[in-house]
């Protein structure tokens, strides 16, 4: 047997964990983050080299630009924690690691919440130009804290994987 071979089949990097970690977990709430989250994945990868595209662009005379490579890291700061609770439960289950009951749905619990906390700093912000009109008291409040205020949500998030992962391994 060689380094990643086990009796379920093995994978190759990250496109590979997908399919294996979904085939082995057996949590349900874990398997529908599989899908949902290598779907949100790709969807902000896309969005996030659309606009790096569009900001090439803009700032096209430019050697070199502060703004491009701060928007590559968002785009990763973004997506990096998305497939993180994959990667770590594809890790777990090819080494055979011992871990607490749950660990698969505490960690898909984990990467829905930081899903969650993307939408909510990307509400936060929003520039007023293209906020629509507040439909009820949570929206309201995020518009009222400052766009700064935003990155708090995603770094909570990133925050929940990290001690799901810690907690129930």
């Amino acid at each position: 047997m060689t380094d990643g071979d086990d009796a379920g089949g093995s994978y190759r990097g990250l496109f590979g964990a997908f399919p294996y970690a979904f085939r082995r977990s057996d949590s349900l709430l874990f398997r529908s983050y599989v899908v949902v989250g290598g779907v949100a994945a790709l969807l902000l990868t896309v969005l996030f080299a659309l606009a790096l595209v569009t900001l090439f662009g803009a700032t096209a005379g430019a050697r070199f630009s502060v703004a491009r490579a701060f928007f590559f890291l968002v785009g990763l700061a973004a997506v990096g924690p998305t497939v993180t609770p994959v990667l770590l439960v594809a890790r777990s289950h090819r080494r055979g690691s011992s871990r607490r009951d749950g660990y698969d749905a505490a960690l898909a619990a984990a990467g829905y919440l930081f899903l969650a906390s993307l939408y909510l700093g990307a509400v936060t912000a929003a520039p007023p130009s293209l906020r629509s009109p507040a439909t009820g008291p949570v929206v309201a409040a995020l518009y009222d804290l400052p766009s700064i205020a935003a990155l708090a949500f995603p770094v909570a998030g990133s925050a929940l994987i990290w001690a799901a992962h810690r907690l129930r391994r």
